[in-house]
């Protein structure tokens, strides 16, 4: 059951370090292909916005990866739930305000991974 939820952890890290990068690095390429309803017009003035955007999925990527090093199960699993929770707190908004899909990608895994972690642990 661990090695399902580092799985998990890391499935929604990797997802967070790709939503680094095209935010960041490749807005007006990858991001078009990722927001294919936002008009086409707007993503070079929108493209420090999303860096920013990027930045702060590059923080929860952080955090979650940082979850791998703690050696004490109590604060491992408190900073997991934590940011898991910011995930998918994150992606139910998404999901209210941008698209449904958001729920599925961003919120659906790390709502997995806060079931797991408080099943193993508490």
């Amino acid at each position: 059951m661990d090695i399902l939820l580092n799985l998990v952890i890391g499935f929604v890290t990797l997802l967070h370090v790709y939503f680094l990068y095209f935010e960041m690095f490749a807005w007006e390429t990858t991001g078009r292909k990722v927001f294919k309803t936002f008009p086409k017009a707007l993503f070079k003035p929108t493209k420090s916005m999303a860096a920013n955007q990027g930045l702060y999925n590059g923080f929860l990527a952080a955090g979650l990866l940082w979850t791998f090093f703690i050696t004490d199960q109590y604060w491992q699993s408190n900073i997991r739930l934590f940011f898991l929770s910011c995930v998918a707190i994150a992606g139910i908004y998404g999901a209210m305000s941008v698209s449904k899909k958001i729920f599925f990608v961003q919120a659906l895994p790390a709502i997995i991974g806060i079931l797991l972690v408080l099943f193993i642990n508490y």
